[in-house]
C-alpha cells in the first residue's frame, strides 16, 4: 500500500472521503506522541551539527535556523540549544534577506539555498531518521504494508530542488520509507 504526503491544513473530513481506509498520521510539531517525533523541531538531542565537529544540536530546525545568515545578522549558536520547540525561527522581517547558510559555526563560505538543503538539512534529517527514528519507522513501515497511510505536513513539496515552497520532512520520510533517499 502507498505512503502519501497529504496537507495537515486540510480537513480531516475531506481526507477520510478521499482515502476512505487510510491511517492518517500528523508528523508536525503541533502532533501527538509518538509521531511529533518527526517534525524537524522535535527535540532529539545529539544531532552533530554539519561542518562543526564536537558541536550538536536539539534539533534539525535548530541547526537550520541557527547556520542561516542574513543581512543584519549572522550564525545564531543559540537556536542549537532550544529543547522547548519554541522560538526557532529566525525571519526575514526581523534580520533582513537571507544571504545564506554558513559551512558550519565558523566557517567562511556561504551555501546558497538548495546547497544548503542537500549540505545541511538533508544530513542533518537523515541523522535523526537512523538514530532517533528506527523503531516509529519499522511502524510505520509495516503500517503501509497493510493498508494506505498519510502523512500529514504543513508543507507538500517533495522536490529537494523546487525552491518555491520548503521542504516537506514527511517527504523525506515517504523517501527514506520507499529507500529512494537523496543521494
Amino acid at each position: 500500500m502507498p505512503l502519501f504526503v497529504k496537507s495537515r491544513r486540510t480537513s480531516l473530513d475531506t481526507l477520510r472521503k478521499r482515502y476512505d481506509a487510510a491511517t492518517i498520521l500528523d508528523v508536525t510539531s503541533r502532533s501527538s506522541e509518538p509521531w511529533i517525533r518527526f517534525s524537524p523541531f522535535y527535540p532529539h538531542g545529539g544531532i552533530p551539527v554539519p561542518f562543526s565537529p564536537g558541536h550538536f544540536s536539539y534539533t534539525v530546525e535548530g541547526i537550520w535556523q541557527g547556520l542561516k545568515v542574513f543581512e543584519s545578522a549572522d550564525v545564531d549558536p543559540g537556536k542549537l540549544a532550544i529543547a522547548n520547540m519554541k522560538g526557532i525561527k529566525r525571519t526575514t522581517r526581523t534580520f533582513g534577506k537571507v544571504l545564506g547558510h554558513r559551512t558550519g559555526l565558523t566557517g567562511d563560505k556561504l551555501l546558497s539555498y538548495v546547497e544548503a538543503r542537500r549540505a545541511i538539512y538533508l544530513p542533518s534529517y537523515k541523522w535523526v531518521l537512523e538514530n532517533r527514528l528506527q523503531n516509529l519507522l519499522a511502524e510505520l513501515k509495516q503500517l503501509s504494508a497493510d493498508q494506505t497511510v498519510l502523512l500529514l505536513d504543513y508543507e507538500t513539496n517533495c522536490d529537494l530542488d523546487d525552491l518555491s515552497s520548503p521542504l516537506s520532512h514527511a517527504g523525506l520520510v515517504k523517501r527514506y520509507l520507499e529507500d529512494d533517499w537523496y543521494c
